[in-house]
């Protein structure tokens, strides 16, 4: 039997950039939904099961991050969200309510395409259906687990939700214990490329990360800053 593929929402209020979008989407084998404003994206999203939410910042009756929140709520689906505005402030206020990863307009159709990819191989999911498997071996560091095939992260034995970016991240950092990687090396690792990205959006997550797992995320004993450098985890 054929395994389902990809199920895409995509959430553009203007129908030419959503033709456009669309276009390249269905071409690399991925299903496509489509939403005009917020309300009718958050009634989509409830009404289905999908794999990646592509969100416009600007939109009518709910605006992109309101809806973004909302999704972030009830779900850990991957968003890429979209932005016309040159103001970095969208871009960090994005990132603080959940989102994944940002585009600004105008971009390449290629460089969608690649985005779109690369959050979708994080996901475990290709345009065929199929799934990345993951090194099922246990984590542990003092009052911290990290179950990679449960993606599930434990404190003090409670479980702590975090995106699906917070849990990357802190994949690639706890894999390799007591080794520095540098935001670059971050961004490579988790979002696949470090091009056209900005090295705060690794500053946010890990700020993030530190709120749900350390004791006291001022002064964290897990996610280490290697000043001028990067970040590191905690020697097991």
């Amino acid at each position: 039997m054929e395994a389902p593929v990809a199920t895409i929402l995509l959430v553009d209020d203007e129908a030419p950039i959503q033709r456009m979008l669309e276009y390249p989407l269905k071409k690399d084998g991925y299903e496509v939904v489509i939403a005009g404003d917020g309300e009718e994206a958050l009634e989509k999203f409830g009404a289905g099961q999908f794999d990646l939410v592509v969100l416009d910042i600007m939109l009518p009756k709910l605006d992109g991050l309101e809806v973004c929140k909302e999704i972030r709520a009830k779900s850990n689906v991957p968003i890429v969200m979209l932005t016309a505005r040159a103001d970095e402030v969208d871009k960090v206020i994005g990132l603080e309510l959940g989102a994944d990863d940002y585009m600004t307009k105008p971009f390449s159709l290629r460089e969608f395409r690649s985005r779109v990819k690369a959050a979708l191989r994080r996901a475990g999911m290709s345009p065929n259906g199929a799934t990345n498997k993951l090194d099922d071996r246990k984590i542990v560091a003092g009052r911290v687990e990290i179950d990679p095939g449960k993606r599930i992260v434990t404190v003090d034995g409670e479980e702590v939700t975090l995106t699906f970016m917070e849990f990357e991240i802190l994949m690639a950092l706890a894999s390799e214990p007591g080794r520095v990687l540098t935001r670059e090396a971050l961004l490579e690792r988790v979002w696949g490329d470090s091009a056209y990205r900005d090295i705060r959006t690794v500053d946010v997550h890990i700020r993030h990360l530190r709120e749900k797992i350390e004791p006291n995320a001022s002064k964290p004993e897990y996610i280490l800053t290697v000043r001028n450098v990067g970040y590191r985890f905690r020697d097991a």
